[in-house]
């Protein structure tokens, strides 16, 4: 199987585990642009990894609820396509479960700052146009 269709596969589990629009994980992905089992290093000092680049400020809380290392929750992150989605799609409901408002909960997926997570959700919505996820006004 291509890693495209693993890839769709997971998007579909993840969104359905954890009640989120396929579309919009998907519309994240073509956002992040990441692979598997890569690390990509921020100015921060922090490190986004995988398809969806969960950033390692995820890892401690991950740890705790897998019950496992902080290593071992990096590898999956990491190496692991779907566990990479599935944490994406984990972060984005936690974000919605707050702001009870799906916009601001993409927005939040990439920062809390206003003028960084309202240009990643441009970025995001434009994407998921241009790549068919998201129906245009005609």
């Amino acid at each position: 199987m291509s890693a495209t269709k693993i890839l769709a596969a997971c998007i579909m589990m993840a969104s359905q585990t954890h009640n989120v629009p396929p579309a919009l994980i998907a519309g994240i992905y073509k956002a992040e642009g990441g692979k598997v089992g890569q690390e990509i290093k921020n100015k921060n000092g922090s490190y986004d990894m995988g398809p969806m680049q969960i950033n390692t400020i995820w890892l401690p809380e991950l740890a705790k609820y897998w019950g496992v290392s902080k290593e071992t929750a990096r590898k999956r992150v990491r190496d692991d396509a779907c566990a990479n989605v599935d944490v994406a799609a984990w972060i984005l409901r936690s974000h919605l479960t707050k702001t009870k408002n799906l916009s601001k909960a993409l927005e939040h997926y990439h920062s809390k700052t206003p003028k960084f997570g309202e240009k990643y959700k441009k970025r995001v919505i434009n994407l998921m146009k241009k790549n068919g996820l998201l129906k245009t006004d005609r």
